[in-house]
């Protein structure tokens, strides 16, 4: 589904991204893990598209993505190719329109001979949200309910591959659990590839399948999520697995 091929990626004398190649199954789940400064948000930007790599090859189902975008239509194919969900969703959302216009926008850009208003509802629905938060504005939603509408925008382009940056950072753990759940629960349902970029490996372990670990830029350690976080085999990996807060006991 998606191969991503020696990335590499500098700011002026910083090299933020270093060779980083790795790939992800149709319908798989995997996760980018580092500390902040790692570059897994670099890869990603690029991965999506917002950044153009130094070197290397992003390819989505025999697609390249490296090459520059020309005309309305690529734009809009290589939009559906791959979505991403922000950590903080205030931010990527109109503050001027409700969850339902949000989603007719969207679909009208990239379907307009389907119904706009039987498809909303079905996207609404899929991630849990009623005729309430519907009509609501984001100021007027919760943080959780906001997400919900980000990812719902983001499945309506009906992507090969979903990209979540640090998408459940900013929510309380009750709320977390709820999107982590309903996304093991839309994974089910679309088949979705899903690409997890976080600091967070408590995250990870419940919802990807395998797993990458960055640091200056490298990667450090891949493998099955079980694998690399039950048998760690890089100091680095077992520095971030150790910083994990335990329950008292």
């Amino acid at each position: 589904m998606l191969e991503v091929e020696g990335l590499s990626k500098s700011y002026g004398d910083v090299q933020a991204v270093r060779g980083v190649s790795f790939t992800l199954a149709e319908g798989g789940s995997l996760g980018i893990v580092g500390g902040s400064g790692s570059g897994k948000t670099t890869a990603a930007r690029i991965i999506v598209g917002l950044e153009r790599p130094d070197a290397g090859h992003v390819t989505v189902r025999g697609h390249d993505r490296s090459s520059r975008r020309r005309g309305r239509a690529e734009r809009l194919r290589r939009a559906r190719e791959i979505q991403i969900v922000f950590q903080d969703p205030f931010l990527s959302l109109d503050p001027r329109l409700s969850a339902t216009a949000v989603l007719s926008e969207t679909l009208k850009l990239h379907f307009p001979d389907i119904d706009h208003t039987r498809r909303t509802t079905q996207l609404l629905d899929q991630v849990g949200l009623g005729e309430r938060e519907a009509t609501a504005l984001p100021r007027q939603l919760s943080g959780g309910q906001r997400q919900r509408v980000a990812l719902a925008r983001a499945l309506a382009v009906e992507p090969s591959v979903l990209v979540l940056d640090e998408a459940v950072a900013a929510l309380d753990v009750c709320v977390q659990a709820q999107i982590l759940n309903l996304l093991a629960d839309l994974r089910e349902q679309t088949g979705t590839a899903f690409l997890f970029i976080t600091h967070d490996l408590g995250v990870v372990s419940q919802i990807t399948d395998d797993l990458v670990v960055m640091r200056h830029g490298e990667i450090v350690e891949r493998g099955p999520t079980r694998h690399v976080l039950g048998q760690p085999q890089h100091a680095w990996t077992r520095l971030l697995l150790s910083s994990v807060p335990k329950p008292a006991r």
